[in-house]
Parts: C-alpha cells; structure tokens; sequence
C-alpha cells in the first residue's frame, strides 16, 4: 500500500514535470512561428524574470536594494532589445547611473554590488539578446528555434545515456551528476537531429542545407550549451541552493530552464554571422 502511495506521488509529479515543461516549450515555438517582435517579447519576458530570480539568490530577498534593482532590470532589458540599437545607448546612461548610484547608497560592499549588477546584466541580458537577434537579422525567426531544438535534444539524449551509463563525471566539482558519458550521448543526439534537419527540413528553419553547417551548429549548441548549464551550477552551488527559483512546477526557476542557451546564444550568433560572411 506504501509503495503505491509512493507511485502514484511520483506519477503526479512527473505529470506536473511535464505540464509545466510543455507550456514552456510551446510559448517558445509559438513566439518564433509569430516572428521576431514576438521574440523580443518572450527575452524580455525571459530576462525580467531570470534577473529578478539572480537578484534573490544573490541579496537572499527582492526587497534589499530596490534603486539597484531597477536598474540593473532596466540595463538588462537595454541588453536584450540591442539589436534595435537605440537601448544599447540607452544601456550606458542606465550603467552611467549604476555607478554614481553606488555612491550614495552607503554599502558596505560596493564593490560586490557593482560586480553583481554586471553578472545580471551581462550574464543575463546580453545573451538574450543574441537570442532575439538571431530571431531578428537571419531570413527567418524560426532559425531560433533550431537553436531550442538543440538544446532540448542535448538535454534529452544526456540524461538517458547519462543515467544509462555514465560512469565518468564531467566536472563532478561543480555538478556531480553529470558524466562524459552523458555529454557524449547529448551530442551524438543532435548530430543525428542535425542530419534530418538539413535532410528534411532545412527550409523550415531558414538556413539551407549544408550539412557541414548544421553539423557545426549542433556541436556548439552542444558543447555552449553544456557550459551554460555548468556555470549556473557553479553559481548556485557557491550560493548552496539547489534550484533559482519554483516559478515551472517540476523544473525549477527560469534560470534553471534557460541556462544552456545564456552561452550558447552568443556562440551561436558570433558562429551565423561567421558564416553569412564566408558564404
């Protein structure tokens, strides 16, 4: 009787899991079927919420430092919106004002409060930003989505091989449960997910069919996206909690969802552009 009480708690919760995980992924899809305003949208959406979820783990409260809280969610959005160009100069008179704000608010540690405004900005803003301009300066803002689709077959293809058989921690320091088995698996996933993607789909995402170049896109949406999970463990574990945040049921904080793609975004727009030039 205990133990069905017990399956039936964990049917629940993987219910939830996975309630919670598609509402997520469909309000990404939809927003790059829409196009790329709607992007914009979902990385401010993105960015007011992950800054606001850094800001806790960092102060242990959003009501510590409200004037630096504001500005650090207005230098971030700036950020997120600079491939219209204008917030970017918008973005250095908010950092102008962040800087002389720190003289008269009399912290004891300005200098970490300033470090940490520059982590929620750059950490968060900046990346996502890169997002919507993947969305915003390639032929079709569904090219994004390629970018999501990789991150979530890596995820997947991970955890299966991982927990099928990784023996071999991948950076057991910062995220113990990781192996290179599992890092392996992911990539071999999105190496096959990039084959029929240039096979059967290329014109969906709007980026041809070389398979050389979606091959290239799958190995750094990999291995970014693995660092980018790895540097939010590394913040979390030097904070000692083990989620950002509860706002997805099952899944954690905004953070905890959008980790992969903070470091892949930028390489995979610096790698586009790169090949926009070549090609």
């Amino acid at each position: 009787m205990v133990q069905l009480h017990f399956t039936i708690m964990d049917f629940k919760k993987l219910l939830i899991r996975a309630l919670s995980g598609s509402v997520y992924c469909a309000l990404i899809v939809v927003c790059a079927l829409i196009g790329s305003d709607a992007v914009t949208c979902l990385g401010i959406l993105f960015t007011v919420l992950a800054v606001l979820e850094l800001h806790k783990i960092l102060s242990g409260s959003l009501t510590n430092r409200i004037p630096a809280l504001l500005l650090d969610l207005a230098g971030a959005i700036c950020l997120c919106c600079g491939s219209y160009l204008l917030p970017i100069l918008f973005w250095i008179i908010i950092m102008v004002c962040r800087f002389v704000e720190e003289l008269y608010l009399k912290d004891e540690h300005p200098i970490q409060r300033l470090g940490e405004s520059m982590l929620s900005q750059l950490y968060i803003g900046m990346p996502l930003g890169c997002m919507v301009a993947i969305a915003y300066l390639f032929p079709r803002p569904e090219a994004i989505l390629a970018v999501f689709f990789f991150l979530w077959i890596n995820d997947t293809g991970a955890f299966l091989t991982g927990s099928l058989f990784g023996k071999h921690r991948l950076f057991e320091r910062i995220s113990p449960k990781k192996s290179w088995e599992g890092f392996f698996g992911g990539y071999i996933f999105n190496l096959i997910a990039a084959t029929l993607f240039a096979t059967f789909c290329p014109g969906f995402f709007g980026l041809g069919n070389n398979i050389i170049f979606w091959l290239g896109l799958a190995t750094i949406v990999t291995v970014f996206g693995t660092w980018g999970d790895l540097v939010e463990s590394l913040i979390k574990r030097s904070m000692h909690i083990k989620d950002s945040g509860n706002l997805i049921p099952g899944h954690g904080g905004i953070l905890d969802r959008i980790d992969s793609l903070l470091l892949a975004a930028p390489a995979v727009l610096i790698y586009l552009m790169i090949i926009e030039i070549i090609f």
